[in-house]
């Protein structure tokens, strides 16, 4: 093949298989030419770093790669899956067929929920994993999955759901809750997720065969509440007028309450789900979702635009993980885990680290635990390098890069 074979033969690999074909990359994660290698790329980690303001100004802006490293956590459970994958027949399942990068993802979930505790080889790996979510998020337990656009996620959604819900109607375990939260940064992404409610005309559990039909009856009885992040905001419960306000406070040393407290605030936001000893819950677009880092590395110098949006991006994280704290502490048993889906598990600016950097669950500056790196499969896999340093140039190679990523060969 010649120099830009990356270009013209993006797609090595069907989406539905394991990846056997690669093409090679350089140290900075750029394409370097040349014929497929064989086997699947090992897991690195990829850091964008924007361009100079001065550079954007004159055209297109892009992205600078500053590391390219192995990512050893990812790797070593991914191992651990794919030997624990081989133990049964990808025959076995019914129905129509998930992409790879799907049952990986969900997989890998499974695995580290119900096979890792019980052996002593992955204790290390357990053990790194609780170590990132004590120092990034000491109140919750959470797990990501790193999914590029397109490769579907509401799936994976449901194909959890599933799990979980079956488990939880056929055996009392501290592993498994039939209560799911589902959280999404804006109302448009909500109204998709909609297909994840059993009573949905198009419910993904029938419509993809994602269940069995002896098994339909218990993810019906999955209790499932779709929001946003914007139900955790305290609202008002009387509105009053300035001087209103200021009679009735009269002396009192304290301003006077008029918005809700935390339990009002989830009796309206979770509903029946407080009813439940233990809640999963699932976010969409999580990397909006993290805790501030409180000493952390200075950013960069901003712009006063660039503080706006620092500003509201710190409000909307802060409002979303205290929604779900505040759940946990509800809760008798509390949230049992949390399942983060993004393809972009990036800081962003206002989180008190450099934004742009990953948030992995290994690295000490983690806000988001990284756990796992689902497979980019497709186009997005291949053109790994292309997409992170010129993600807004795609086009000139691929017309339609996210139809590509799905496309079997």
């Amino acid at each position: 093949m010649t120099e830009s074979s990356f270009y013209e033969r993006p797609i090595l690999n069907s989406p539905y298989r394991a990846p056997e074909w690669h093409h090679p990359l350089d140290d900075k994660g750029q394409p370097v030419g040349g014929e497929p290698r064989p086997g699947r790329r090992a897991s690195r980690f990829i850091v964008p770093v924007p361009a100079s303001r001065k550079k954007a100004s004159t055209g297109q802006s892009s992205l600078e790669l500053e590391t390219y490293t192995p990512n050893a956590l990812i790797n070593e459970v991914r191992g651990y899956v794919d030997r624990w994958r081989e133990l049964k027949s990808p025959a076995n399942w019914g129905g129509a067929t998930p992409f790879f990068c799907q049952l990986e993802a969900v997989e890998t979930i499974i695995w580290l929920t119900e096979v890792a505790p019980g052996r002593a080889a992955s204790k290390g790996l357990l053990d790194q994993i609780a170590k990132a979510n004590e120092e990034a998020n000491p109140a919750l337990f959470r797990l990501a999955l790193k999914m590029a656009t397109g490769s579907g996620k509401t799936t994976v959604m449901a194909m959890l759901i599933a799990w979980q819900a079956v488990n939880a109607a056929r055996k009392d375990s501290k592993d498994f809750s039939r209560a799911f939260l589902i959280i999404a940064p804006g109302i448009t992404i909500k109204d998709r997720l909609r297909v994840l409610q059993p009573s949905d005309a198009n419910n993904y559990y029938e419509t993809r065969e994602l269940v069995p039909p002896e098994m339909l009856p218990e993810v019906r009885r999955a209790e499932i509440v779709i929001t946003n992040y914007h139900a955790f905001q305290h609202r008002e419960t009387l509105s009053l007028p300035k001087v209103a306000r200021s009679f009735l406070q009269g002396n009192a040393p304290e301003p006077v309450k008029t918005t809700e407290t935390d339990a009002e605030m989830l009796d309206r936001a979770c509903g029946k789900l407080l009813n439940y000893a233990r809640v999963n819950v699932i976010n969409d677009e999580a990397h909006h979702c993290y805790r501030h880092k409180t000493g952390g590395d200075a950013e960069e110098t901003l712009t006063s635009d660039d503080k706006k949006e620092a500003a509201e991006n710190e409000e909307a994280a802060r409002l979303w993980i205290n929604g779900i704290e505040a759940l946990s502490r509800k809760l008798s048993k509390g949230v049992r885990a949390v399942y983060d889906l993004s393809a972009t598990p990036f800081f962003l600016r206002g989180s008190a680290a450099r934004a742009g950097h990953r948030q992995p669950g290994a690295d000490r500056h983690g806000r988001l635990p990284r756990v796992v790196e689902a497979y980019w499969q497709g186009f997005t896999q291949d053109c790994r390098g292309c997409r992170q340093a010129q993600p807004l140039r795609l086009a000139q190679h691929v017309e339609d890069s996210a139809e590509c990523s799905l496309q079997p060969l």
